[in-house]
């Protein structure tokens, strides 16, 4: 088994904490805020599932498709990586059928509900978004410990991705309740997952790091965060955007993520 505390793990674990804290700050930011800005989530949920559909694509899927060349003929190499690639999709396919992510009922401020209705909504979205953190958390963790550039990106990607998730548990919470400790508890305890699911992913598999298990590991990683951008953050992103807002920050979120990996190549 792998030593816990070596630079790489350490550096893994760091990484995939900070992008986790965000979820935090999507409910800060809600009680700083003034007004809502819809436009401005548009063009950032759009920017993280751009960053995140070109990092899956251009290197996540491509790492798995080397490793599975270590020790398969090309062939095979492509077929398993494929095959790793839609099992990723699948997971987390099959995450939100029994446990769906809350992002439509996502709750603005001065919206008139009760509150045992608000609390069940702020209940389902922390237990929704922390069952969907274990994967993010996992993919930010190998990745980095992989490439801490390519680690690097995608935590920035899902730190994006993290804040709006902070906000629909932290606004059903606070106006339920009234109380900031708790929803900002509550979004603390969410995002803490994805740290908890890197260290029992790696736990797990720390001692069966081959060539082929990192693959494997690759592939589905590139599969979820493929099927995440698709299913959640591009058409909630469609849904505040004013124009061609939405296709601008996914655009944009791609350049950024291309121009990245250029410069720290």
């Amino acid at each position: 088994m792998t030593a816990l505390f070596t630079a790489p793990v350490m550096m893994g674990f760091a990484i995939c904490t900070a992008a986790a804290m965000f979820t935090t700050l999507g409910g800060f930011a809600i009680f700083r805020a003034t007004k809502d800005n819809a436009r401005l989530l548009s063009v950032g949920l759009a920017f993280a599932g751009g960053a995140m559909v070109y990092v899956s694509f251009v290197e996540i899927f491509w790492k798995s498709l080397l490793a599975f060349s270590e020790v398969l003929p090309d062939k095979q190499a492509y077929s398993y990586a494929s095959l790793a690639f839609f099992a990723g999709v699948v997971m987390i396919a099959l995450i939100d059928r029994f446990i769906p992510n809350p992002h439509n009922d996502l709750v603005k401020p001065g919206d008139t509900m009760d509150k045992a209705k608000l609390r069940r909504l702020g209940l389902m979205a922390a237990i929704a978004i922390t069952a969907h953190n274990f994967p993010e958390g996992m993919a930010t963790f190998f990745a980095t410990m992989e490439d801490p550039m390519v680690g690097s990106s995608l935590a920035f990607a899902i730190a994006v991705h993290n804040i709006p998730e902070g906000v629909s548990i932290a606004i059903p919470v606070y106006y339920a309740t009234q109380s900031k400790r708790l929803a900002f508890a509550a979004c603390f305890l969410s995002g803490l997952a994805e740290p908890v699911g890197a260290l029992i992913g790696y736990l797990v598999l720390s001692q069966f790091l081959t060539p082929f298990v990192f693959g494997s590991v690759f592939g589905v990683i590139a599969g979820a965060m493929v099927f995440l951008s698709l299913d959640e953050l591009l058409p909630m992103a469609k849904r505040y955007a004013t124009g061609h807002d939405a296709v601008y920050g996914m655009v944009s979120g791609m350049a950024v993520m291309a121009v990245s990996l250029i410069l720290f190549r």
